[in-house]
């Protein structure tokens, strides 16, 4: 007779057990993230004078995660006027998206004004860019590779990979003057195959914080027009650099001025301080407004099935502050203070190398350099040596968080990038 076996008695068998151990087996570990991995050996650390110079965040004058007033406001506006959580439309909320095309574009551009732009909200300036790529890749006809700047904001690089496109890189950092090598860029242009796409960082260059000169960007625009390029926008950084949005904006501007086919990312997490309510936009400057529709109702296609709509406080709050003149010239100014504060710790960080601690090194580049990041030009080794002698932490290739400098500390900054770089 066979015996009865209870359900408590039975056990997986061998071979059960190792198809459930092993079905994740395959996955390797992954590198840590640069910039993470920056800010978690910060947190370890427990010197009191330890300095977080990796994060791409602003800090105020004391260090501290810094709110605009304005956007305290128009919080303020929104919980007052007690509006619902309905979905947004797959393409945001409308007076969003039109208040964010008129400050990329000018108010009198006539890509507004003859209802040319196509334009959706998006998860900040990596969903943009994202959308861009996707839109690209099934849409541009030339859409093989995209060139982009050596070196470029790491994540450029794995969002158009994952969106199919190939990667190229283009001339940029001068290594010896550690400004812009605007030749090599050039020449570069020049010789990529024509009607390549090409990706620029419209201000504050990210992670050098090169710029060109306006005049250089004539001549940029010069040969993409003769090469027949595409143009790839990413603006993430827009009155944050100079203080002055529309300063900010001329190179896009200028290559709309000139009839360039081009896309744009944009993000508000920098300029407007809302990191984590991602906020963003990504735009198509179109031949009229039939082919705005049309492009329109594709990025509605691509979007529907990533994210289906985009979350809409975020994009309530700079609606509410771009649309109100008040609220806006407050804006204005709380951008200007933000650039204003980075530029002065820019001057005393060189004015402390050369004249309290003698540095004979050429620091020019410091105050070159524009936006909230400097190229340091300091090594791999010399980064470590920053780290583990005097507690200053920053990314391996140089990059430094000029927002992560204050009054207080920027003279121990000084100090120790000045032992670590003396013969």
């Amino acid at each position: 007779m066979l015996s009865v076996i209870t359900r408590t008695s039975l056990k997986p068998s061998l071979l059960g057990s190792r198809a459930f151990v092993s079905t994740w087996s395959n996955v390797p570990q992954g590198p840590p993230d640069a910039i993470l991995g920056v800010t978690e050996a910060f947190k370890r650390d427990t010197d009191p004078k330890k300095m977080n110079l990796g994060v791409g965040a602003y800090r105020d004058d004391s260090g501290q995660p810094y709110v605009l007033s304005c956007v305290r406001k128009a919080e303020k506006i929104l919980l007052d006027n007690r509006m619902d959580k309905e979905y947004a439309g797959i393409t945001g909320v409308p007076a969003f998206t039109k208040a964010a095309g008129k400050l990329a574009y000018g108010d009198n551009s006539p890509l507004i004004q003859d209802n040319r732009l196509a334009i959706t909200q998006s998860i900040s300036g990596t969903g943009a860019l994202r959308i861009g790529a996707a839109f690209l890749k099934e849409f541009y006809p030339h859409a093989k590779k995209v060139y982009v700047p050596n070196p470029t904001w790491g994540n450029h690089i794995p969002i158009m990979k994952h969106s199919g496109l190939e990667l190229e890189k283009y001339t940029y950092f001068d290594k010896n003057t550690n400004g812009l090598n605007i030749s090599g860029m050039l020449e570069d242009i020049k010789a990529a195959p024509k009607n390549s796409i090409v990706l620029l960082h419209a201000c504050a260059h990210n992670p050098t914080g090169v710029d060109p000169t306006q005049g250089q960007w004539d001549e940029i625009s010069q040969v993409v027009k003769e090469r027949g390029h595409f143009v790839f926008f990413d603006m993430a950084y827009q009155g944050f650099a100079s203080g002055d949005c529309d300063r900010d904006a001329y190179a896009l501007r200028k290559f709309v001025s000139e009839g360039h086919p081009l896309v744009l990312s944009q993000s508000f997490a920098k300029n407007m301080g809302l990191y984590g309510e991602r906020v963003g936009a990504f735009s198509v400057a179109c031949a009229d407004a039939e082919e705005r529709a049309r492009v329109e109702s594709q990025l509605k296609i691509l979007i529907r099935p990533m994210y289906s709509n985009p979350p809409i406080y975020g994009a309530r709050i700079v609606d509410t502050v771009l649309n109100s003149p008040e609220l806006k010239q407050e804006w204005l100014g709380e951008v200007k203070t933000m650039a204003d504060r980075i530029i002065t710790m820019r001057d005393k960080l060189r004015g402390h190398l050369e004249n309290d601690f003698g540095s004979k090194k050429n620091w020019e580049h410091i105050t070159n350099q524009i936006g909230m990041f400097c190229f340091s030009g300091l090594t791999p080794e010399q980064v470590d040596k920053l780290k583990d002698d005097w507690h200053v932490y920053l990314t391996r290739d140089g990059r430094i968080s000029m927002a992560g400098i204050s009054s207080g500390n920027v003279k121990y900054l000084a100090e120790a990038i000045h032992n670590v770089t003396k013969d």
